[in-house]
């Protein structure tokens, strides 16, 4: 079962929709015991990283999601649910993360060497691949995929 974690935001219809269109069965819950027993956790995410990280604890789900990612369990962050496995972030202020991983979260920044990029970035556009890895198998260097975004991760490793 995949377990899709319900912190009050998110768009959890859209992501629950999705694995029904490819044939999936997936549950939107809450429920710690739930997300534990699932074979796939799913945290997706729409909203500040300070609001995602209170309520994921506020619902007692922080532990959860820790064990999820110790039993290399197939875990998918979506948006703000990859940036609050980080150590913290700068949006809105500074912000403590679920410090799964080392590194933080940045604004993109204005007047950049990207500056004839817009932020938030929106839009279809090629990614670049710096080191193979098994995400990106089977994906040509052509490919376009969909970003919206205005911050990044500055991992410490």
């Amino acid at each position: 079962m995949i377990a899709i974690v319900d912190y009050e935001r998110g768009n959890l219809r859209s992501v629950q929709k999705g694995f029904e269109t490819v044939g999936h069965h997936a549950v939107v819950t809450n429920d710690p015991a739930i997300i534990d027993r699932a074979t796939h956790v799913v945290l997706p995410g729409v909203g500040a990283f300070g609001d995602c990280v209170h309520n994921l604890q506020r619902f007692g789900l922080v532990e959860p999601l820790r064990r999820t990612i110790a039993q290399d369990k197939p875990f998918l962050g979506i948006c703000v649910g990859f940036q609050v496995l980080f150590s913290e972030s700068e949006e809105f202020g500074v912000h403590k993360g679920l410090n799964i991983f080392k590194g933080k979260v940045k604004r993109f920044p204005a007047g950049s060497a990207q500056a004839s990029l817009k932020i938030p970035h929106m839009g279809w556009n090629t990614i670049q691949v710096k080191r193979p890895m098994p995400l990106f198998e089977g994906i040509s260097p052509e490919a376009h995929v969909y970003f919206v975004h205005s911050y990044y991760v500055e991992p410490e490793e």
